[in-house]
């Protein structure tokens, strides 16, 4: 596991209160991991926090699955 993974893994799991053991990288925020449409701004605003970034706001909305929004973030830092 990438350093990038673990810590998008824990932000995810502190953002959503959910264990961490349940967050695949194919997980869906909404669907799988149970993220409602303030989680997501909540989210983004975590991993902006978490890895000094800034996000496209809309486009990160654009990112469904845990394994997405670790490649997305990979990109940009």
């Amino acid at each position: 596991m990438s350093d990038v993974e673990k810590r998008v893994k824990e932000v995810t799991a502190r953002t959503l209160k959910i264990n961490v053991g349940r967050i695949a990288n194919d997980a869906r925020f909404v669907e799988d991991l149970g993220a409602e449409s303030i989680q997501s701004v909540e989210l983004v605003a975590a991993f902006e926090e978490e890895f000094d970034i800034e996000m496209d706001e809309e486009e990160a909305l654009e990112v469904k699955t845990v394994g997405k929004a670790i490649e997305f973030i990979e990109k940009m830092l």
